[in-house]
């Protein structure tokens, strides 16, 4: 396997406004992916994410928006050290990509960064195969946000 990058796709019954709304507003993204965010819709703003553990300390990511044309594109970098520059060696690139569909929005999601990070085969994996389980939980939660919000 090249665990060169993670994608996802799913169809919402919501316009692509209200789906870069949720995908990019830290109130929205709350609701499906992390516990909390921190960050503003802004091409070069940096933030955090948190993710509450049971059994240990919360995980708190740093975030940089890196690309965002509403309402079709936004990108962000995460998981770098804290204080460091994110670039393509040391912080996963995910990309969500937004198109008309019917009545509703195709949103692709894709994760890269992976073999850049320079770590060993085995942690590439190890890395690789947890965010493939975070993104199978995260993004039908994605799609259950949405389909909430539009019902409401």
């Amino acid at each position: 396997m090249e665990y060169a990058s993670i994608e996802r796709e799913i169809h919402v019954d919501a316009s692509p406004e209200i789906v870069f709304e949720v995908i990019s507003r830290p109130e929205h993204l709350s609701q499906w992916w992390p516990d909390e965010a921190d960050i503003e819709p802004e091409a070069g703003a940096s933030g955090h994410i948190v993710f509450h553990n049971t059994d240990r300390a919360d995980t708190v990511q740093p975030i940089t928006v890196v690309e965002i044309e509403p309402p079709t594109r936004f990108s962000f970098r995460w998981a770098y050290d804290d204080g460091r520059v994110p670039s393509v060696d040391n912080s996963f690139l995910v990309t969500f990509d937004l198109e008309p569909s019917g009545e509703g929005t195709r949103v692709r999601m894709t994760e890269t960064g992976f073999r850049e990070r320079g770590w060993e085969a085995a942690v590439i994996e190890q890395q690789y195969n947890d965010h493939v389980t975070g993104w199978d939980y995260f993004v039908p939660r994605l799609g259950a946000y949405l389909s909430r919000l539009v019902a409401s």
